[in-house]
């Protein structure tokens, strides 16, 4: 097995997702190197199917107020597979959510037959922009998946009275919210957007100051198994899966476990939907990989919470560790939040301003891309759809504050084996050093070294390190490694 192409990207250089030669990263540095890099290509785990992002009524707006080819720019960016992070998939909200300009609903006022169901406010920013993303992917050849969250029903179908604040929603009204999720999907198909995926509520748990409602583990269940699944099935969608949960890590297996208990949602409920903001309790999502198979993990949005991150390095770094350990964890799909925000983090119709991989100066018409949207593309551009991931990791018989002064793991990687045979390896570094290693691939019967294009030649004669291979990945940078 040999190594073809590196692409890399580090914060001491102005490139990003640069193409380099394989052989300009041996470390010739000499000395025992301590840490190794171990390929397993005979330990397969689930198949991943692509990346995507958010579609909001913020990130709507804000694309509506750039001039078009900077917009264009900005979807190419995201969607085209040739020239841009090659998404797959988008997540749309129905009624309002926290990004949006205000609150509104498709029914905003009390109307039992859903006859004055209206997608006007859809059809302001959110419809034409899932139109664009869909053209971008599709003149490439390419195809967007749509997941459809809601964040609230209308407040006349709640018992609060009010669409933020969580509340929940009123028992009677659970068979019409059910029909609400049909005309939606309906009515977006009449626009050429297919729901493939949807979610009960977007975070189900929590009380918010914006759109919000609660749902425990049992009604999310109950939801699914006697209203929602029905519905769709009687109405012809029954290809549309249901997700439960949509909500953080920390309760994500305990909150499955009851939803299952539910007579009805082993036949409906496809799927746990998952966020990041709790932190790293990944192994929850491991434990559901394990416990049931069959459930299909999808993360479903995160982002840098507090504001806009304009030259941040640190936001791409989350985002490589939050998406190597879900991946690792039995993750088959991952979908951030915003794909464009403002200078300010929004609009958000309650100042919950956050940041985006990619900021927008509406003022002067001008992108802003951060480390997070290349830190991203190394993962989305290289892993292709059906790709099976395989064992990988790194041992160190060093401290991480050998390296860096910092008592926490600095290096991460994962690794993919891609339909047509290519294996894609990801190396994280966020030390201040070059990280050096030593890499090798493990089967069965043997432990060897990987070898380079142009092993022979790559070897000076003056090469400190005569046996084995040893590379290294650049301070505070991210590597994408292809293997043949």
């Amino acid at each position: 097995m040999k190594i073809e192409k590196l692409y890399e990207t580090a914060k001491d250089t102005a490139e990003r997702i640069w193409e380099l030669t394989p052989e300009e990263r041996l470390y010739e540095g000499g000395g025992w190197i301590p840490t190794t890099l171990t390929l397993k290509p005979e330990e397969n785990f689930q198949k991943f199917y692509g990346f995507g992002g958010a579609l909001t009524e913020s990130s709507g707006y804000v694309l509506s107020r750039l001039p078009s080819q900077i917009r264009k720019q900005a979807i190419d960016a995201y969607y085209n597979p040739k020239c841009g992070n090659g998404y797959r998939y988008a997540r749309i909200h129905m009624n309002s959510c926290d990004f949006s300009l205000e609150n509104w609903a498709c029914v905003p006022e009390k109307d039992e037959t859903l006859k004055s169901f209206s997608m006007d406010r859809t059809d302001k920013y959110i419809s034409p922009l899932a139109m664009e993303v869909q053209k971008a992917a599709r003149n490439e050849g390419s195809d967007v998946q749509f997941l459809m969250s809601p964040w609230s029903p209308p407040l006349w179908m709640k018992d609060n009275g009010d669409m933020n604040h969580g509340g929940h929603l009123l028992d009677c009204y659970r068979e019409l919210w059910a029909q609400y999720f049909v005309t939606f999907i309906n009515k977006m198909a009449e626009r050429d957007i297919k729901i493939s995926f949807v979610t009960i509520q977007n975070e189900p748990a929590a009380v918010q100051t914006w759109d919000s409602c609660e749902y425990s583990a049992t009604e999310e269940g109950e939801f699914a198994a006697k209203y929602l699944g029905p519905a769709l099935e009687k109405a012809g969608l029954g290809d549309v899966k249901i997700y439960i949960w949509d909500h953080n890590r920390d309760l994500a297996l305990e909150r499955l476990e009851e939803s299952l208990k539910v007579p009805g949602t082993e036949k409906y409920v496809a799927g746990l939907a998952f966020h990041w903001y709790s932190g790293d309790q990944y192994d929850n999502i491991k434990e559901i990989a394990r416990r049931y198979p069959d459930i299909d993990l999808i993360f479903t949005e995160g982002c840098i919470e507090g504001g806009p991150r304009n030259g941040a390095w640190f936001t791409g770094e989350r985002y490589a560790h939050n998406i190597i350990n879900d991946l690792k964890s039995g993750c088959t799909k991952w979908i951030d939040w915003n794909i464009v925000l403002d200078m300010k983090g929004g609009p958000n119709h309650v100042g919950n301003y956050c940041d985006a991989p990619i900021l927008a100066d509406v003022a002067d018409g001008t992108l802003h891309f951060q480390s997070s949207y290349y830190y991203i593309g190394h993962f989305s551009r290289f892993i292709k759809p059906g790709a099976v991931r395989l064992g990988s990791d790194f041992f160190s018989w060093m401290t991480p504050a050998t390296v860096s002064g910092h008592l926490t793991d600095e290096a991460e990687t994962v690794a993919f084996k891609n339909p047509d045979g290519t294996i894609i390896l990801i190396v994280t570094n966020r030390t201040e050093a070059d990280l050096a290693f030593e890499f090798k691939i493990e089967t069965s019967d043997k432990t060897e070294t990987a070898k380079l294009r142009d092993w022979e030649q790559a070897r000076t004669e003056g090469s400190k390190n005569t046996d084995g291979l040893f590379l290294k990945c650049p301070p505070r940078a991210i590597q994408t490694w292809i293997l043949k």
